[in-house]
């Protein structure tokens, strides 16, 4: 199994029940909303998006822009889910390069963050969103941490389904990313501090590693 279909499989066994798909008016319609929204987040962050604003940049009705999403954290979180499936989809056409899994997913997660720090402002939003969310934003936030479960185990390039361990490894690389992401755009941390902090948080793989075992091979 390749380490694309690992990532799919692994959302598609944690992903709530399918929705009907959209039709393609409707995706159309949701795309100029997320696209509205990142650019109004890109320009003066969480507090800058305003439903009704949204609603005349991507020239839907407010009451159809509710329908889609209730709130604006609902909004945000679906923005950094979007942004998180573009990355995904680049990183698939240019793997990370790397001689072990760990390195590779320290410079998949660096990418990552280089795209955010280039729209500081956007980022913000998207985090805030993510930290403000309640229980109703919950099936949102887990798209997100599935989408960022995909990406990490598509760097780690496993020719096997990750064993239990592995995926608590990914799970604390995953906060630990999100954690470095808010102090770096709160100013208590710099780029350098980043990557180190990713760096040793990626040195769960190799605690986790059971290739003296039969379970896992790595490519």
């Amino acid at each position: 199994m390749t380490a694309e279909a690992k990532g799919d499989k692994v959302e598609a066994s944690t992903a709530r029940p399918a929705s009907p798909p959209l039709t393609e008016r409707q995706e159309a319609r949701r795309r100029r909303i997320l696209h509205a929204s990142a650019r109004l987040a890109g320009r003066g962050g969480f507090d800058a998006v305003q439903m009704r604003e949204v609603a005349e940049s991507s020239q839907v009705a407010l009451g159809t822009l509710y329908r889609y999403f209730p709130s604006k954290v609902h909004l945000l979180v679906a923005v950094m889910q979007d942004q998180l499936e573009h990355l995904h989809g680049t990183l698939r056409k240019r793997p990370p390069t790397g001689d072990t899994p760990a390195e590779r997913v320290a410079v998949t997660l660096m990418r990552a963050f280089r795209a955010l720090q280039r729209e500081p402002r956007l980022a913000e939003a998207m985090v805030r969103a993510v930290t403000f969310a309640d229980r109703s934003v919950s099936p949102e936030v887990d798209q997100v941490s599935r989408r960022t479960t995909a990406i990490i185990l598509d760097a780690m390039d496993l020719t096997a389904d990750p064993t239990p361990a592995q995926l608590s490894a990914v799970r604390v690389i995953e906060h630990t990313w999100h954690s470095a992401l808010v102090t770096w755009l709160s100013g208590r941390a710099s780029i350098a501090q980043v990557r180190a902090d990713i760096e040793t948080a990626c040195r769960l793989i190799e605690v986790t590693d059971p290739r003296g075992h039969d379970q896992v091979r790595y490519r």
